[in-house]
């Protein structure tokens, strides 16, 4: 059985990236001709086409995602959305499904890849971690996506989950971004993304649907940089409480 498992697995992790191949050069032109736009144009026209990419590409492979919680963003609202981190599969749920022209902090490594990097750079901010400069010049741009009235994604525990953790222990950059702009967090659990694509299995995958909920909106009008670990401290243990308390009814 287990013999069986590992091989369909095999197949339907090559299938799926023949398919996901086969739509993003679908999307390529359309995409490259978007990156030429300024933001927050780009990011307007970016979103609808990632939206409609990843609502026939994740259906096809069996993955459909349900969301709950989009009441909890508000008309003329822009917000900093922190997302728990399981897998790979969270960077094509995340930021298409958020309600909302949006841009996501993402590794410049993933930028160099042929034809998936402009694609993948169009849509984020580039920082590469080990440079110091890039890591500050990275929240200036932050700062600007958020002032010119775009969402920003982020994934707050730094890396994906390998741990035994719900969620991992929370990194300060996402918090210190919202309380310089004065920016309220919207907080996304995203439930199965582990067990689709999971860390530990190499060229393996399974089929499963995925959720996405909002959580209500945290303020952090008034804030200040002192009260960074009272704030972090706080959204973790909401998602963490949250995704405890779903997670079995939701697998």
């Amino acid at each position: 059985m287990n013999l069986i498992k590992n091989i369909a697995g095999r197949l339907y992790f090559i299938v799926g990236m023949l398919v996901f191949v086969a739509t993003m050069l679908v999307v390529f032109i359309p995409i490259w001709m978007i990156s030429l736009l300024n933001e927050p144009m780009r990011a307007k026209a970016l979103h609808p086409v990632f939206r409609a990419w990843m609502g026939v590409f994740m259906p096809i492979v069996g993955c459909p995602i349900f969301r709950k919680g989009k009441e909890h963003f508000k008309r003329g609202e822009n917000y900093v959305v922190v997302t728990n981190h399981n897998s790979l599969v969270d960077i094509p749920v995340s930021s298409p499904w958020i309600p909302g022209p949006n841009k996501t902090l993402a590794k410049i490594e993933m930028s160099k890849i042929p034809i998936f990097g402009i694609i993948y750079k169009t849509g984020s901010v580039l920082v590469n971690r080990k440079d110091e400069a890039s890591r500050r010049e990275s929240f200036t741009k932050m700062q600007e996506t958020l002032e010119l009235g775009l969402h920003l994604c982020l994934y707050p525990e730094g890396t994906r989950n390998k741990s035994t953790a719900p969620i991992q222990r929370f990194h300060d950059g996402a918090f210190i971004t919202a309380i310089k702009a004065q920016k309220p967090i919207i907080p996304g659990v995203i439930f199965n993304t582990g067990t689709i694509l999971p860390h530990d299995k190499k060229i393996w995958a399974r089929p499963k649907s995925i959720h996405f909920h909002f959580l209500e909106a945290i303020p952090t009008k008034g804030l200040t940089l002192d009260d960074i670990g009272d704030l972090k401290q706080k959204v973790h243990r909401v998602m963490e409480d949250y995704y405890v308390q779903n997670r079995e009814r939701l697998s």
